[in-house]
């Protein structure tokens, strides 16, 4: 890919910052944030685009890293964050993907290990609250008792999973707010097991 200037390299940092927060910066908050006039911020966004770096989809944080730039990084830059889950594509297919994070050293770049955002309360009784980023091995099966990533249709869940003759049971863990655990059917073609928990990182502390 054609080399960044050191302006253009700053902006393509902070937009991956920003995605990698599930924050996308918009136009003025990257022109506000160097100090920039928007035309000019306008301007170094452009480059970034021409040159292959970022994308932009519709909407007002439309910015996103392109596909090419991501497959460049992703042998250096650690574990992939995956913001969202859609139904019928790969869990780590690249629009799933907001950007990676390096964190080798403590879990190891395991092919098919990933980071996914939680959203929600409902496991904070295990120490994973809202916004953080759990450390997920990738794989079908599960060991019942384990914590582990469910898709149900398009929404990946976090729970504490049990195996049963022909149901799956889905125990969240905040007795606070009791929530109950839900039960699925085990072959239930719109429920998917994606893997296991083996780890948690904090994003934010209260």
């Amino acid at each position: 890919m054609e080399p960044l200037t050191p302006r253009q390299q700053q902006i393509l940092e902070f937009i991956a910052r920003r995605l990698g927060e599930n924050n996308p910066p918009s136009q003025q908050e990257i022109a506000d944030h160097f100090g920039l006039v928007q035309n000019a911020a306008f301007q170094l966004i452009g480059y970034l685009k021409r040159k292959g770096y970022v994308v932009g989809t519709s909407g007002h944080r439309g910015l996103r890293l392109s596909p090419k730039y991501l497959s460049q990084v992703r042998q250096t830059e650690g574990l992939p964050v995956i913001g969202r889950v859609a139904a019928g594509t790969p869990i780590l297919a690249e629009e799933n993907i907001e950007g990676y994070v390096d964190v080798d050293r403590l879990f190891g770049r395991t092919k098919g290990t990933f980071l996914l955002r939680v959203a929600g309360d409902s496991m904070v009784d295990e120490g994973i609250m809202d916004g953080d980023l759990v450390v997920v091995k990738a794989g079908p099966t599960i060991e019942s008792g384990q914590i582990g990533i469910v898709l149900l249709d398009d929404e990946a869940t976090v729970k504490r999973v049990f195996i049963r003759k022909d149901r799956i049971a889905l125990k969240p863990a905040n007795r606070r707010a009791g929530y109950q655990t839900r039960y699925v059917k085990q072959f239930d073609k719109d429920v998917r097991i994606v893997g296991k928990v083996v780890g948690c990182i904090r994003t934010t502390v209260k």
